[in-house]
């Protein structure tokens, strides 16, 4: 039973191929059909065509309804184009949409990045806080002087550093007159220590070691009498005025003149005979001596490890290289340690010669014969002071170690190289201690030793050998032109300038009672415009033009 209300439409049929007749022409019904083109947007997406799940009321669809979305126009298939050039438009992001679900989003971030810049500028601000701090901090650590300037002293010079940087002085080739002591061989084995098969420092309780001054050196006083020089000195007084311009600690050098002669001192417990640690750091040390960590108890700790460093890289009974006369401050029950003390004479002027007693601390057999070594040791106190930890860093970045170190002791080091230039060591080495704990500055560990050529690495370190020689060559000329007395040569304490004083002949004697005075009862520095006067006699012309 066929129901009513259902039309079969009509159906063209091509008996010749497919698709419709090119002469056949649509029934009137068929032209009117909404079924065969739909009009859109030639840049959408082509959606529903149909939609056959639609629900209509009972009462059926009404004339026009059809299943299909669309309704074909005559007008809109003449301006059909197959192909749109046109790129789809840009949706605008910035656009403020008051339904956006991203909005709080947005804002979220915005908010965490403002937080974030802020953070910066606060962290910024702090560390240009604690680095103005810092060097305030530096100038007002109240350095004191090495000794103090007492009422009845009498200054009578005062050179600043700026002025050493432009003197040069080439001296020639030194004259050894004597040797003495002996050298034990130095143990290879220590080229080889890493930080993991590191080695305990070990104590040397029963050696003896001698640190004495120029003037009560009897093999000086044989060569003064014999006169064999005008000046005399050692490598260590002598290091340190050749490295002056790189210190910051207050040091002091006592003059002798002496006749025609001049001798060049330190004083008994005087900072000479201990090394400097971090000394030009940019973060100062606690000033109490009670705190291990302070400057004098670090320069004690350094002077320790170096001396005990010295004696354990030997060979343990091994030969000795004995020179032609014993250690002349040892007694005969008296156990030496390991050095040779070479007295060597320079020629500064066809009236002027200059001895100095330099040191040596071992050697090593070569290829090419006998090679002389002088022995020093860095030491770790707290790697979180220093910002590198050796025993990560021995190994893989050497260089950054090395480079640490000449940041902060660049006084020391270059004053350890100029006394192996002095001596004409061959190589010096420097040995890596640390402590076994950062608490503990009793039991230290040697973690690395290398060995570095003198000259390379004077040049490595900006150290002019030319520029050394002009800064003590401009002294000894200011202080031959004294007349006969004592003086007494002090590192300001705050500026970069090294000022000359007269004292008594008694001064620094076991008999001289030096009191130390408050601040306000010592003796003012002179005026700004006397600090800055030029008309020096060793500043007007250059050190070679007088030789």
């Amino acid at each position: 039973m066929v129901r009513a209300g259902f039309k079969v439409p009509d159906v063209v049929e091509n008996l010749e191929g497919w698709g419709p007749p090119e002469s056949s022409t649509l029934p009137a019904a068929a032209a009117q059909s909404p079924l065969l083109l739909a009009p859109f947007a030639k840049n959408e997406k082509l959606g529903r065509a149909a939609d056959w799940s639609r629900s209509y009321p009972s009462r059926g669809m009404r004339a026009g309804e059809s299943v299909f979305d669309f309704v074909y126009d005559e007008a809109d298939e003449d301006t059909f184009k197959p192909v749109d050039g046109k790129p789809p438009p840009r949706r605008n992001y910035n656009k403020w949409r008051p339904n956006q679900r991203l909005l709080p989003q947005r804002k979220d971030e915005e908010l965490e990045a403002k937080k974030r810049e802020a953070e910066k500028e606060k962290q910024r601000r702090d560390k240009q806080y604690n680095q103005n701090r810092t060097s305030q901090r530096r100038e007002a650590a109240a350095f004191r002087s090495s000794v103090d300037i007492q009422p009845e002293w009498t200054m009578l010079d005062q050179i600043p550093f700026t002025t050493f940087s432009k003197l040069n002085f080439n001296v020639g080739e030194p004259e050894d007159l004597a040797m003495c002591g002996a050298l034990e061989y130095y143990d290879k084995a220590y080229d080889r220590v890493t930080p993991k098969t590191d080695r305990r420092l070990e104590r040397f309780k029963n050696m003896n070691f001698f640190k004495v001054t120029t003037s009560d050196d009897p093999v000086i006083r044989r060569l003064a009498s014999e006169d064999k020089a005008t000046v005399f000195a050692t490598d260590n007084i002598l290091s340190t005025l050749m490295c002056a311009p790189r210190s910051v600690y207050s040091w002091d050098i006592v003059v002798q003149r002496v006749g025609n002669k001049l001798f060049f001192d330190k004083r008994d417990n005087s900072q000479l005979d201990l090394l400097s640690v971090n000394e030009t750091c940019q973060e100062p040390l606690p000033e109490a001596k009670e705190d291990i960590n302070s400057a004098h108890s670090l320069s004690v700790e350094a002077a320790y490890i170096n001396q005990n460093f010295s004696q354990q890289v030997l060979v343990r009974d091994g030969g000795k290289v004995q020179f032609q006369e014993q250690n002349p401050f040892a007694g005969d029950s008296e156990v030496a340690a390991s050095v040779a003390y070479r007295y060597r004479r320079w020629k500064l002027d066809d009236e002027t010669f200059l001895v100095a007693r330099c040191e040596l601390h071992s050697v090593m057999e070569s290829k090419n014969g006998s090679v002389f070594l002088t022995l020093n040791a860095l030491n770790e106190f707290d790697p979180k002071l220093s910002g590198v930890d050796w025993r990560q860093k021995l190994e893989t970045q050497r260089g950054a170690v090395l480079a640490t170190e000449l940041k902060n002791n660049a006084n020391k080091l270059a004053k350890w190289t100029a006394q192996a230039l002095l001596a004409s060591a061959d190589v010096m080495k420097l040995g890596y201690v640390s402590r076994i704990h950062p608490r503990d500055h009793y039991n230290h560990t040697v973690l690395s030793v290398q060995g570095h050529k003198p000259k390379d690495f004077a040049a490595q370190i900006n150290l002019s050998t030319n520029n050394m020689w002009g800064i003590v060559k401009s002294i000894v000329d200011v202080c031959l032109k004294l007349a006969e007395g004592k003086y007494v040569l002090v590192k300001d304490p705050q500026k970069p300038q090294v000022r000359l004083y007269l004292v008594p002949s008694d001064a620094f004697e076991n008999d001289y009672v030096e009191e130390p005075l408050p601040e306000e009862e010592q003796v003012p520095p002179p005026p700004a415009e006397e600090e800055s006067g030029d008309a020096k006699p060793s500043e007007e012309k250059d050190v070679d033009a007088d030789v």
